[in-house]
């Protein structure tokens, strides 16, 4: 089970009294008599049980009347675990959101990719986490806005529009709602020393992540399948940059990934983007990418229960599981292999307009792929053309398999390594696959047992499916 908020006030405040960081973006405490929001670790004096409420998300503490503080600023934590975990319509609408799909489609988008009316989507947001789909994509508008005032040296109209708004007095009413600043007093705010960068020298970000992250694994992994054309990875070990191209609605992009020793409790990114629209969805698929939302500690209890997986969960603290940076690139890659990707890549991967290191081309769309010789790609590539096959955070997963399952030379574990990788979802079980022990009773692994696979995998040597 994922880190879940305490149910009972009583427990919440008990995390918040001790500052418990596991339980940062798991839900968010407002004061009455400062009028702010905080992360249960926020460091500052515990307030008074009785001037304390409790929030799921951000946006329903800040649709509140709450404003967020700037001390622990709790609007760049990291995201809950249990949207990843959760199969139905509100899991699904808020991996939808954090992708941008409210501000590039709109509620009504929203809703017709998650099967339901613009109403169904909103009355089941409001009654489970108290705020809409409006309101959460206005917190994570506020938030990117915010990035970029303390980021980038970029005029307040210039970010207002990359941030979403749609307009720059809709910017900054929305921002001294959230923050009691005008945008220029926030950018004052800024958090260090180190001056602004200019847009063109890309964004420089830190991409939050919960508990012990076990960087120099996921650096081996994706050192162990960057497809030539699309990703590098540079530098010695403890201290390699991952790079790769990105196609977003916008245009195309290139992000980089530092590997960081210690626990920072973040990775240093950078993006260069064709658009700043695109900067939130940007941010998100490179979390999903690193699994930057997992929960480690909720993984950990559950698996270190079983003997055969205690050892391996105690050598390898935070072990992640890759995710992908576009699921449509993950499944195709998952079908090819490596090698027969960077031919895909040369053949039919768009070139940038500007070559970055040894960044040449953006990974071929699905529409490019229709005509191939090889029959089972040519059947992937047109149903995800079509639309037969929807591979998005929102995609219902069980649906997702059987549709691929239906396609010629989708055998059960591509199937599933389509879902645990391109999906993202943290409890698949590749039956059958010779890492697993005898016996076991993977039932105990439950919500994680994708997790249980990657660290038998990584005890084995094998560092992907």
């Amino acid at each position: 089970m994922t880190t879940e908020a305490p149910t009972v006030p009583d427990s919440r405040y008990e995390a918040v009294s001790s500052r418990d960081a596991r339980f940062d973006g798991v839900f968010f405490f407002a004061v009455s008599t400062t009028g702010i929001y905080c992360r249960p670790s926020c460091p500052a004096i515990t307030p008074k049980r009785r001037n304390v409420s409790f929030y799921r998300t951000a946006a329903a503490a800040q649709a509140a009347g709450f404003r967020a503080c700037r001390r622990c600023r709790p609007d760049a934590v990291p995201g809950s675990a249990e949207w990843n975990v959760r199969a139905d319509v509100v899991g699904r609408a808020m991996r939808l959101i954090g992708d941008g799909i409210v501000d590039r489609e709109g509620v009504s988008g929203l809703a017709a990719r998650l099967g339901y009316s613009a109403r169904q989507v909103q009355r089941q947001l409001n009654a489970e986490l108290g705020a809409g789909p409006v309101a959460l994509a206005r917190a994570q508008r506020g938030h990117t806005a915010r990035v970029l005032l303390q980021t980038t040296t970029l005029q307040a109209a210039e970010i207002a529009f990359a941030a979403g708004f749609a307009s720059v007095r809709q910017f900054n009413d929305t921002i001294r709602e959230i923050y009691a600043a005008t945008p220029t007093e926030l950018r004052a705010l800024r958090p260090g020393r180190t001056p602004p960068v200019d847009s063109g020298s890309g964004i420089p970000l830190r991409l939050a992540h919960r508990g012990p992250y076990a960087a120099d694994l996921m650096f081996d992994h994706l050192a162990a399948h960057a497809v030539a054309g699309t990703e590098e990875v540079t530098g010695a070990r403890g201290t390699r940059t991952y790079r790769r191209t990105l196609r977003l609605p916008g245009g195309a992009a290139v992000a980089e990934v530092g590997e960081r020793a210690g626990t920072g409790g973040w990775l240093d990114c950078r993006l260069h983007l064709a658009d700043l629209r695109d900067l939130t969805s940007a941010i998100q698929r490179m979390r999903r990418l690193l699994d930057l939302d997992a929960d480690p500690c909720a993984v950990a209890e559950r698996l270190a229960a079983d003997p055969a997986l205690a050892p391996l969960v105690a050598a390898r603290p935070g072990l992640r599981v890759p995710g992908a940076a576009d699921p449509h690139e993950s499944a195709i890659r998952i079908l090819t292999g490596r090698r027969a990707a960077g031919e895909l890549v040369a053949a039919y991967g768009q070139r940038l307009d500007a070559p970055s290191g040894g960044l040449t081309h953006l990974f071929p769309r699905a529409e490019d792929l229709t005509g191939s010789d090889r029959p089972t790609l040519r059947a992937l590539a047109g149903a995800l053309a079509t639309g037969e096959l929807v591979l998005d955070p929102g995609a219902d997963r069980e649906d997702t398999e059987h549709r691929l399952l239906r396609l010629p030379g989708i055998d059960a574990p591509t199937a599933a390594a389509v879902r645990l990788h391109a999906l993202g979802d943290p409890d698949v079980l590749l039956a059958g696959d010779p890492a697993l022990p005898p016996r076991a009773d993977t039932g105990r692994w439950r919500p994680w047992r994708s997790y249980a696979m990657q660290h038998l995998w990584t005890a084995a040597g094998r560092p992907a499916s």
